[in-house]
C-alpha cells in the first residue's frame, strides 16, 4: 500500500512546529544570545503563531497553497534572516508538491528537499557553516536513504527526524561562517547554531504528525 500525508497531516505538522517553537522561545532565544542578536525565540514564535492563525483563517486546499500561506507569512513576520530563509522553505516546498491534496513518500522527500535547495540558494550556506543548512541536509539525506532502504514513511521520518538532532548537536564544535555570529570567528565555537535548533524542531513535528 502506498504511503501518503494528508493535507490535514501537514496542517498537524506545521500546528505542532508553532507549539514546538512557543514551548521552547526562551532556549532558541538563550542560544542566540550567544552568538547572535539574541531574538530568535522571540521572532520564530511571533512568526509560527502568525502564520499558522493564516492557515486557520485561510482553511487552504491544497498543499502549494498550504506553503504559499504558511512561507509567506513567515517572510513577513519573522525578523532577521531566519523570515526569508525559513519561508523560502515553506514557498518552495507548496510549488514543489503542486495543487494537491496529498502527497506519497516520494512526493513528500521531494517537496521537503526542494525547499532545502531554496534555502540553500537564498542563503549561500554550505554544510559546516554552522547555520540550518547544516540540519537540513543530513536529515534529507537520512530520508532519502531510509526510503530507498524500504523503509515506512513514519519509521523514515522519526529516522530524519533523529538525524537532525544529532546534527543541531554537532553545529556546536563549528566556526560561524555566515550571519551576525560569523563576526565572532572562533568564539562562535562551542555553541548551537539557533536557526539549526528550529530546524530540527521542524523535523520532530513532521515525524510526529506522521506518526
Amino acid at each position: 500500500m502506498t504511503e501518503t500525508v494528508s493535507i490535514a497531516q501537514l496542517t498537524n505538522w506545521l500546528n505542532t512546529f508553532r507549539d514546538t517553537v512557543g514551548e521552547n522561545k526562551e532556549y532558541l532565544t538563550n542560544l542566540d544570545a550567544e552568538i547572535g542578536d539574541a531574538d530568535h525565540g522571540s521572532n520564530m514564535a511571533r512568526g509560527t503563531t502568525a502564520a499558522a492563525d493564516k492557515l486557520a483563517a485561510d482553511n487552504p486546499d491544497t498543499v502549494a497553497a498550504l506553503g504559499k500561506a504558511f512561507g509567506m507569512t513567515l517572510v513577513s513576520t519573522v525578523g532577521g534572516a531566519s523570515g526569508p530563509l525559513f519561508g523560502t522553505f515553506f514557498l518552495r516546498f507548496g510549488v514543489s508538491a503542486g495543487e494537491v491534496t496529498e502527497l506519497d513518500a516520494g512526493a513528500l522527500a521531494a517537496a521537503l528537499r526542494a525547499g532545502a535547495e531554496g534555502v540553500v540558494a537564498r542563503g549561500k550556506a554550505e554544510l559546516q557553516d554552522k547555520t540550518m543548512v547544516d540540519v537540513l541536509l543530513p536529515a534529507l539525506d537520512e530520508l532519502d536513504k531510509q526510503l530507498a532502504d524500504g523503509a515506512a514513511l513514519s519509521d523514515a521520518l522519526a529516522a530524519a527526524a533523529d538525524k537532525a538532532e544529532t546534527a543541531r548537536d554537532a553545529t556546536g564544535p563549528l566556526v560561524a561562517k555566515k550571519g551576525r555570529a560569523s563576526y565572532l570567528g572562533d568564539r562562535s565555537i562551542g555553541h548551537i547554531d539557533p536557526g539549526s535548533a528550529s530546524t530540527a524542531y521542524l523535523f520532530r513535528a513532521l515525524a510526529d504528525s506522521v506518526a
